[in-house]
């Protein structure tokens, strides 16, 4: 009963445990100067601070859409109405700080896009939705790509994302882009997540003074404030899945190669994705179906020729619990008391809904592939980032991991103030990728997270997913002594490559915590029509208020 009342319940390394001292991720007696966005869109001076009472206060997207359907808003009116809640809680306010800059040709792409939806009809349920971006996506319009790194302004990719391709082929209005926790926090083994050389500190909604969560933590941020409809974030290890559940979303970390890299700031070719960040299971299913497609400069997403969807949102069923087989990962549980006893009650929550638990399961490969890992993805960061910084082309201000790690030395003060570039330096003086520990390392890899991992242990318990706490409630943000994480369930599905989706499962003291569904290879509908089915049998999320600290 004491743990009960410690909670409510509705019904690093940095990157996750895979190196304990370094990459997940803060607000300490550090006074930091406020950001200027770079460029603000055209003919917004005239707009209005919104009301406590926000007219779009977790709407939907099918809500939106119906909205514009019926005449009630077009899609500069909603772009209008989020861009005023921007200046009054991201940038005023509560100044959370999660948006590093949003798109000078807003309103005018909203025009367009009313113009044709009055002409030739829409596109889609994306037409004219305002999304946000992160900060290591490319566009080829007058937003910077920076990864939040001073380094790469002025930076100009030669084309969109292939993602970003989509999302306005589907209509899509990108309002901005969101600060992260720099080169998506992989640069420090010391980092504190949600902070950018560029952007500086975005705060956690939910009580000011607590951890985002890296690195996609302006996405989160931003998204579980109501500034925008939804967001897309990436991950190579709980940067989607982390920030989504301390800020109360939906994030779905696809199987790698549903949704192509092209275009995206890279960490690793063998485990990063972009996925989307949303309020609800519906809203993550659509805009997830919007990124998708085979990309031939990406050949990861050949692999998904015949697994791939486009409308994800079919399969958002009430019932999806009924006949399930579900396997409970009880080594992601421990780390937090209060974060168990939710757990706990979401399983049963499971039973009652139709599902069959199988608890516990065993997967006796977890925790033993952490040094692998950092080793794969040291070797791959110098690689793919060496290969993205070539794409940019000669007149780039980044050509290699050198100048970058130079570039720091040189502007520490801006660029390193509170925790240096130790995994940088690390991966600069790896060799090329067909040295033999970085080979052995991938083998093991896959073959420790997937084939004897998440593979082994569905087949041989006949499951059609696997559960486990996501994360811990969100961690004082501290610049001085970097993240205070706890523990969390990120690891298994990120190095094998499958997918995972986080829910609000409940709070601690006002914070939210989520529950992972977890799959095979591919699984993404079946993990959208479980998730859906607990999230619309418990309807948990409940948005932040903005404490300036949490009410104990």
């Amino acid at each position: 009963m004491a743990q009960q009342q410690q909670f409510e319940d509705s019904g690093n390394l940095s990157r996750r445990e895979f190196v304990k001292s370094s990459l997940l991720g803060g607000l300490a007696a550090v006074t930091l100067p406020s950001f200027a966005f770079t460029e603000q869109p055209d003919d917004i001076s005239h707009l209005q601070a919104p009301t406590d009472d926000f007219e779009l206060l977790e709407a939907t997207i099918q809500q939106l859409a119906d909205g514009m359907k019926s005449g009630k808003y077009t899609a500069r009116s909603l772009a209008e109405k989020y861009l005023a809640r921007i200046q009054a809680i991201d940038k005023q306010g509560p100044a959370m700080n999660s948006i590093i800059e949003l798109n000078p040709d807003a309103l005018a792409i909203a025009d367009a896009l009313d113009i044709e939806r009055k002409e030739k009809g829409v596109r889609g349920p994306l037409h004219g939705i305002p999304i946000l971006i992160k900060d290591n996506i490319d566009t080829r319009d007058r937003m910077a790509t920076t990864a939040g790194s001073l380094s790469l302004l002025g930076s100009k990719p030669p084309e969109d994302a292939f993602l970003v391709r989509q999302l306005r082929r589907a209509g899509v209005l990108i309002l901005g882009k969101t600060n992260l926790s720099e080169w998506a926090n992989l640069r420090s083994t010391r980092s504190t997540s949600g902070w950018s050389g560029r952007g500086g500190l975005t705060k956690n909604p939910y009580a000011l003074d607590r951890n985002t969560s890296g690195s996609s933590s302006g996405s989160g941020a931003a998204t579980a404030a109501n500034l925008c409809a939804a967001a897309v974030g990436t991950e190579t290890d709980g940067s989607i899945v982390s920030p989504s559940s301390i800020n109360g979303l939906v994030g779905i970390k696809p199987t790698v190669g549903l949704i192509s890299r092209t275009g995206v700031i890279p960490i690793s070719h063998t485990q990063d994705t972009p996925g989307p960040m949303a309020r609800t299971v519906h809203d993550a299913a659509i805009l997830l179906g919007a990124m998708t497609g085979l990309d031939p400069e990406d050949d990861a997403t050949s692999a998904s020729k015949n697994n791939v969807q486009t409308d994800y949102a079919s399969f958002c069923e009430a019932n999806g619990l009924q006949g399930a087989r579900i396997g409970v990962i009880r080594k992601y549980c421990g780390f937090h008391p209060a974060v168990d006893d939710i757990f706990n009650h979401c399983l049963e929550v499971l039973k009652k809904s139709g599902a069959t638990v199988i608890d516990p399961v065993e997967i006796p490969t977890i925790g033993k592939f952490d040094d692998a890992e950092l080793t794969v993805l040291l070797y791959e960061l110098k690689a793919d980032l060496n290969k993205y910084f070539a794409r940019l082309g000669a007149d780039a201000p980044i050509h290699s991991l050198k100048e970058l790690i130079e570039y720091n030395n040189m502007h520490a003060k801006t660029e390193m103030p509170y925790f240096a570039q130790e995994h940088f330096v690390n991966a600069e003086a790896k060799g090329p990728l067909t040295d033999k520990q970085y080979l052995d390392a991938v083998e093991q890899c896959r073959r420790m997270a997937r084939i004897e991992g998440i593979d082994a242990a569905m087949d041989s318990n006949k499951l059609d997913a696997l559960v486990a706490p996501t994360d811990s409630p969100a961690w004082l943000t501290d610049l001085i002594d970097s993240d205070h994480f706890l523990g969390g369930s990120s690891s298994l599905a990120a190095v094998a490559g499958c997918p995972s989706i986080t829910v609000s499962a409940g709070f601690v003291f006002g914070l939210p915590v989520g529950i992972s569904f977890t799959g095979r290879a591919w699984s993404e509908s079946e993990l959208i029509k479980l998730a859906y089915a607990f999230e619309q049998a418990t309807h948990i999320r409940k948005p932040p208020r903005f404490l300036p600290t949490v009410e104990l």
